[in-house]
């Protein structure tokens, strides 16, 4: 039986009351055990759902830190807690926003926010998440890596700013998203940041994607820094900066 097929089933009370905490702890305590039973734990993300307020949507995040077997039931359940959440409206988003600072994974919070706020909200939001993040050694860059790839969804000067710091992140897959991110705001403001990067880029997958980039939107390079860049280009996928300070392929030094 799915998920949905269940809550057709027990037809619980739309809105509910405003939860006390121990209205709160029982169902939290289940959806946040891997162990439980599916049965029991879909009652409890019912329970917390039906109550559409900030304590039972805090209670629900902790569905997002654990994944079970049939990944449909998986699947299903994540749905339903997300759905709970979103209908919390903006009151859950604190407690949105202090789940992604300490979670391994920020998949469904950070679409829980996309669904809660405003383009304007949803950005500044991520930006501000994003500066709580170092360029430093991280034994997991999964957050910070999606909060820059949801960052390019979406366009502002400040975006551009906060991830132009990440072009210098110690992980060579973050230095690729930051790149396609910044690319991807459409601003000429970034070259010299992107190309500043090249002198000291290791990777030839990120020095070809800033080169690919340059040239695809015909950005130049400024006079100062077209050697630096030359040189820099030398084992990338033929790239070279002409004289005019056009990105080129295959056509040697301007």
């Amino acid at each position: 039986m799915g998920i949905f097929d269940f809550l057709r089933k027990s037809n619980p009370p739309a809105g509910g009351a405003p939860s006390d905490n121990k209205k709160v702890a029982g169902p939290a305590k289940v959806v946040a055990d891997k162990r439980a039973q599916t049965y029991d734990r879909l009652d409890a993300i019912q329970t917390l759902a039906a109550m559409k307020n900030a304590d039972a949507a805090a209670a629900l995040l902790r569905r997002f830190t654990f994944s079970i077997d049939p990944s449909i039931t998986d699947q299903e359940e994540k749905d339903l807690a997300f759905r709970g959440i979103v209908d919390a409206g903006k009151d859950a988003v604190p407690a949105v926003v202090e789940f992604c600072l300490k979670a391994e994974t920020l998949t469904w919070p950070l679409k829980v926010l996309r669904a809660l706020l405003e383009d304007d909200d949803y950005r500044a939001e991520l930006v501000r998440l994003l500066d709580r993040c170092d360029t430093e050694y991280a034994r997991n860059i999964e957050p910070k890596q999606q909060i820059i790839i949801a960052l390019g969804e979406i366009k502002g000067d400040d975006v551009r700013v906060a991830v132009e710091r990440f072009l210098d992140d110690v992980n060579e897959t973050v230095r690729f998203h930051a790149v396609q991110t910044i690319f991807a705001q459409g601003d000429e403001a970034s070259v010299p940041a992107l190309v500043k990067m090249l002198a000291t880029e290791e990777s030839v997958r990120v020095k070809n994607k800033v080169a690919e980039g340059l040239m695809t939107r015909g950005w130049t390079v400024p006079a100062e820094l077209r050697s630096g860049a030359n040189q820099a280009l030398q084992d990338s996928n033929g790239f070279s900066v002409g004289a005019d300070g056009k990105l080129r392929k295959g056509a040697g030094y301007g």
